[in-house]
């Protein structure tokens, strides 16, 4: 169907179906209960039937958002999937994130998606490194972030000190819609300050199951709850009364933080945090696009790569480019254009992708998330549009601080080598750098965190039949530079410049010393840090 023309009624249609959506990432530090929430959240939406059990991911079943081996066998997001799912009138699109700090480039990825965050705290350790890292990301996008204060069944801080460590580490006001009754390790339920009622829980099935909740009157959790209900209605009051009461807009203006206690491994506040979502986070807008002008949602039908993933289907070695639709209706089947090469290509092959499962998709509005199936030419970053072109803000590459030359142990199983090397660089699971001098049989692998070598291996070894082996070597230091400096560098100890399949020039340096001495020596030599300047196109 052409979208040049819509009628009223589509548009009306565009317009109501983008304002049921609500797309979010949950980001936070490793082991904080993310994956588990993540899977919380869906049991709870009745999506699926039961959840693992409540011992922590390395002993639950496979939770839904984990499907690389390597996740189930170490209990830790590598990948990021997109689940999708309705609650009430709201269509949820919930993309997981990999914790681990050595994943940030695929965290960052999400969240260039979402419309909102999730910022998960751990009650017993409070806003640690990653999730700092990541609040900063956030912040620099813009996104409005929601705070769970997990795990509050097990001991933990004190919930005023965790509020004020929120407002000083971050800025953020904290506003209070569920305030935890009981001390941390004595998770008795929640004062729901909305409906300004008790909810009481109770484990169900370990925690398997979602937990009996029974809700009572303010006089009656008095009653029930003695002096644990008196100080969780003083603490909330304490925190509402030094910054301020609900207030939607500065929570999407990014000033304050909506704060809700749970503990997801039991299912406890996990209702009530899926509320807040639909309540208060910001449904689909318009996108701004590369000049910053905002494109209508009723726009024809565009969107942008923010995810290639293979091997998520091993009978059939596919993989899968995940689009944020940003306006429009997507239909499969259409035939959409490519702004960086400019070549269009049809979308027979679209899927809803939940985990490992899929179904086939025949729409999906402005917010929603999109699978589309072996379309190998598209890349993480690349707007698709359709009759108007458009192009969204280029995703960046981190500063890699982690370097390792590749060498196929089979060399008679070279081709199968170089095609592995390039997938895993197609779908940005590591950056690959190539000089004449090493040859296209030593590519060097450059990565933020050395567990990314790890994945790389067990990728080639499992997915690609390439096992391969691995050098390192000593570069710590990356800066954008030019040809020019690949023979001033060539002959310098500690030094070497390499180019990334993107166009860019890496110049490589053992440490800081190593890259001062070249700035000092060689001041006409083109050196940025990493981040700071426009990508080549």
């Amino acid at each position: 169907m052409s979208q040049d023309v819509l009628s009223p009624a589509r548009v009306n249609e565009i317009h109501k179906q983008a304002a049921r959506r609500r797309t979010f990432a949950v980001i936070s530090h490793p082991d904080a209960g993310k994956s588990t929430l993540t899977e919380a959240l869906a049991l709870h939406a009745k999506v699926i039937g039961t959840a693992g059990a409540s011992s922590g991911k390395a002993n639950r079943k496979e939770t839904v958002s984990d499907w690389m081996q390597m996740e189930k066998d170490r209990g830790i997001s590598i990948s990021s999937a997109a689940l999708q799912f309705s609650y009430r009138d709201t269509v949820i699109n919930l993309l997981d994130t990999p914790g681990h700090a050595d994943f940030s480039e695929d965290t960052y990825r999400v969240l260039a998606a979402v419309d909102c965050a999730v910022m998960l705290v751990d009650a017993a350790k409070g806003l640690e490194t990653q999730t700092m890292k990541l609040f900063e990301v956030c912040k620099a996008r813009n996104l409005p972030i929601i705070t769970v204060i997990n795990k509050w069944d097990r001991p933990g801080l004190d919930a005023l000190a965790l509020m004020d460590e929120i407002t000083e580490r971050t800025g953020l006001q904290p506003m209070p819609l569920t305030w935890a009754v009981g001390i941390s390790g004595d998770f008795r339920g929640v004062w729901d300050l909305r409906n300004d009622r008790f909810a009481r829980f109770q484990r169900n099935n370990a925690g398997a199951n979602i937990a009996l909740t029974e809700y009572f009157t303010p006089e009656e959790a008095a009653e029930s709850q003695g002096n644990n209900w008196s100080d969780a209605v003083d603490e909330a009051g304490l925190v509402i009364e030094s910054n301020l009461e609900f207030d939607v807009e500065a929570f999407h203006a990014g000033t304050a933080t909506p704060i809700l206690f749970s503990s997801a491994a039991l299912n406890f506040g996990v209702k009530e945090i899926l509320d807040a979502l639909v309540d208060f986070a910001p449904p689909a807008a318009p996108r701004p696009d590369v000049d910053g002008s905002p494109r209508a949602v009723e726009s024809p039908f565009s969107g942008f790569v923010f995810k290639v993933q293979a091997g998520m289907n091993k009978a059939h070695r596919d993989h899968v480019a995940f689009i944020r639709v940003c306006s429009g209706v997507f239909e499969r089947g259409m035939v959409v254009t490519q702004t960086r090469t400019g070549k269009s290509f049809a979308t027979k092959y679209a899927q809803q992708v939940f985990g490992r499962e899929r179904e086939v998709i025949d729409e999906a509005y402005p917010g929603d998330v999109v699978g589309l199936v072996n379309a190998s030419s598209l890349r993480v970053g690349d707007s698709l549009f359709l009759e108007e072109a458009v192009e969204y803000p280029a995703i960046p590459l981190f500063a890699p601080e982690h370097f390792q030359v590749a060498r196929s142990k089979d060399p008679s199983k070279f081709k199968q080598f170089r095609r592995g090397i390039e997938q895993l660089e197609h779908e940005g699971v590591i950056q690959v750098l190539r000089s004449d001098v090493r040859g296209d049989q030593a590519p060097v692998l450059a990565a933020v965190g050395p567990m990314q070598f790890e994945v790389v291996e067990d990728r080639m070894a499992h997915d690609f039949s390439a096992p391969m082996r691995l050098e390192r070597l000593p570069y710590s230091i990356a800066r954008i530079s030019t040809a020019d400096a690949m023979p001033t560098l060539a002959n310098v100890p500690g030094a070497e410049v390499l180019l990334r399949s993107d166009g860019e020039y890496l110049a490589l340096f053992n440490d800081v010393w190593a890259l001062r001495r070249i700035e000092k020596n060689h001041p006409d030599l083109t050196l940025v840090p990493i981040g700071t300047h426009n990508p080549a196109k």
